[in-house]
């Protein structure tokens, strides 16, 4: 085993999708700093759960959408990166953290736009930038997109906009942190049980049956689909993916 394990940051972690990410991450042998927005309880939970299993973890508050506090958000990281882990560099940002937001395009506010662009897009954007000194060179970015940039269901029109950005910075940001041997990737989750847009897929019959009948394999997805990929993109077997999207869905809408 390496003396230095490796370290990854999953924004969102408490819960859903992040969560699953957080523990598959540590299945692989990966230390795991995860970050909450009001969820507290919850993240120190998935901690004592990844602490289990003989890694190392811990939680920080972090509201992705509020780009003038992550250079207090950094300092905060840096501290626990030392006290923590013993280091001062981390090699895997799983940009995770999200809402969701169901309204036809006539009905979405400029406060609606606004909040899910600074959460979505500029929050990853800016993050992204500031943690680069932070990053050790040779490590990995993973955003997280949705099925929805790639297809269409009416009420997503301003969520799907800003995973369709994310898309489009990856590929920039592949290009750009290649001479550091940084690999980017997209990982675009389809329609997945969890409490995310009120937990819609997962609690509503029949969106449920839709989603399951629009998808090749016939039925909704799970968390548990979703965390491996993103820890198996943070392995040395996905060296050389760089600059793609994989659409994690089970086939839906092919």
């Amino acid at each position: 085993m390496e003396s230095q394990p490796k370290i990854a940051l999953v924004t969102g972690g408490s819960r859903g999708l992040g969560k699953n990410m957080a523990l598959s991450l540590a299945e692989k042998g990966i230390d795991v700093v995860l970050t909450y927005n009001s969820q507290k309880d919850d993240a120190m939970a998935v901690v004592a759960e990844i602490e289990k299993t003989g890694h190392k973890a811990a939680t920080l508050q972090l509201n992705t959408g509020d780009v003038k506090s992550f250079d207090g958000f950094l300092n905060e990281l840096k501290t626990v990166l030392k006290e923590t882990f013993k280091t001062d560099h981390f090699d895997f940002l799983v940009n995770n953290a999200g809402i969701g937001l169901h309204k036809p395009f006539a009905e979405t506010s400029e406060d609606d736009f606004d909040r899910l662009m600074n959460i979505h897009f500029k929050g990853v954007y800016f993050l992204t930038q500031k943690s680069l000194p932070l990053l050790n060179d040779g490590g990995r970015i993973i955003n997280i997109s949705t099925g929805l940039a790639r297809f269409t269901m009416a009420g997503t029109s301003a969520y799907a906009s800003m995973k369709g950005a994310i898309e489009t910075l990856t590929r920039y940001l592949a290009k750009e942190l290649g001479a550091r041997g940084i690999a980017v990737n997209t990982v675009a989750p389809g329609a997945i049980e969890t409490d995310f847009s009120g937990g819609s897929v997962r609690d509503n019959a029949q969106v449920n049956a839709f989603v399951s009948g629009v998808t090749a394999l016939g039925r909704a997805g799970l968390p548990d689909d979703i965390g491996g990929v993103v820890a198996f993109l943070c392995t040395e077997g996905a060296r050389w993916i760089n600059g793609q999207r994989i659409e994690v869905s089970g086939g839906m809408n092919l």
